[in-house]
């Protein structure tokens, strides 16, 4: 039924976490923009064919757990799930310790950050937009995680990429501002003084290095530029969402 799901490769056990990508099979959604996986509900896809792909979706995680799905707005806010929640939860990462919870970000373009302790108990997932990013939220899911951060590993998945993020002086000033070291992770565009090529994924290591985290693992896919694989949203505007998944397995 898969043809394509992305394992995430990292040295936490007793946890199940992947990223879909737009090619995984399941109830097509409709044609074109939305092709063939979209997991998104706020984008204009059918909304009966993006919960039957949810639905396929679910088929991938341990018997009885529930993907609790977030309304991702662009901020900071960190929900700690302590049981499934049906309806969305306002907030841009999520942790859990609970066995029946998978945890899912919803990205095209945007970085996905997964984060689990290595024995399993403890997950997070982060969806890195520029803005959250921006706004210390992986410090702020690091604390929430209230374990030791030797502990933490984590995994970067695909999002654009460092020759196709363009950005004004203002974005990169957000970051430099936050962490100076993420300088080097701005090269200015050629013929140009005001805008730069950003690197999310070397942003992200910066920042989980300051928060203690230094096993990262990553996928450093370019939605933009792999358009048979992956939803752009800066690419084709109107478009789907792939989603990056963790859960606990039962021991």
């Amino acid at each position: 039924m898969v043809s394509h799901k992305v394992a995430v490769d990292w040295p936490a056990r007793n946890v199940t976490a992947f990223t879909t990508t737009r090619e995984l099979a399941g109830e097509l959604s409709q044609a074109g923009q939305y092709d063939n996986f979209n997991l998104g509900l706020h984008v204009g896809d059918s909304p009966v064919q993006v919960n039957a792909n949810r639905a396929t979706l679910a088929q991938y995680l341990p018997t009885n757990t529930n993907i609790q799905w977030l309304e991702q707005v662009h901020g900071s806010d960190v929900a700690i799930v302590e049981q499934y929640q049906a309806a969305p939860i306002t907030a841009d990462a999520a942790v859990t310790r609970s066995l029946n919870v998978a945890l899912a970000v919803m990205t095209a373009d945007c970085l996905p950050i997964l984060i689990a302790d290595k024995s399993g108990q403890v997950i997070a997932a982060i969806h890195g937009g520029w803005r959250p990013l921006a706004q210390n939220i992986i410090a702020k899911t690091v604390e929430a995680m209230n374990t030791p951060v030797e502990q933490l590993v984590a995994w970067l998945g695909p999002c654009i990429g460092p020759t196709a993020f363009e950005i004004g002086g203002e974005v990169k000033d957000a970051f430099v501002n936050l962490n100076p070291a993420t300088v080097d992770a701005f090269r200015v565009v050629p013929e140009s003084t005001q805008k730069y090529l950003a690197n999310l994924h070397q942003i992200a290591k910066y920042l989980l290095s300051a928060s203690g985290i230094v096993e990262v693992a990553s996928l450093p896919h370019c939605t933009f530029s792999m358009a048979q694989q992956y939803y752009s949203y800066r690419r084709e505007s109107v478009t789907g969402r792939m989603a990056s998944v963790i859960c606990r397995n039962p021991c």
